[in-house]
């Protein structure tokens, strides 16, 4: 079994948070020497929709007080859903009223989740090996 604190969860959390915001920003300096200024706002949007969604997230994880595991899990389960919510929403909200390049986008939006994952799969094994498992 696998156990982390909570203030280095949180700490972890908010800095895949900024890591986020910054590839956003590299991805949209990216389109724009590629594709020019519609491609660079396109690749912003979907690089700020993605981190917009894990800042909802870690805010609803994060600002209770984690009292067990039961209410810690609802608690990821919830901002989860939450998060979904708020991506669908600005996806919506955005291809409705912005004239956007999609590709440019995506590839903002897909580049923001890889900051996630590359910070998940660098993270477990250093807390593992900190509990000793």
């Amino acid at each position: 079994m696998l156990a982390i604190d909570l203030p280095h969860a949180r700490r972890l959390a908010f800095g895949v948070v900024l890591g986020q915001a910054g590839v956003t920003v590299i991805a949209a300096l990216a389109a724009w020497g590629i594709a020019g200024r519609e491609a660079a706002g396109s690749a912003l949007l979907g690089g700020g929709i993605a981190t917009v969604g894990s800042v909802a997230m870690v805010a609803l994880v994060f600002t209770g007080a984690a009292a067990n595991a039961r209410r810690i899990v609802a608690a990821f389960y919830a901002g989860e859903a939450v998060k979904l919510a708020v991506v669908v929403v600005l996806f919506v909200v955005v291809l409705r009223l912005v004239r956007v390049v999609p590709l440019a986008m995506l590839a903002g939006f897909a580049a923001t989740y890889l900051v996630y994952w590359i910070a998940l799969v660098g993270a477990l094994p250093a807390m593992g090996a900190r509990r000793g498992a």
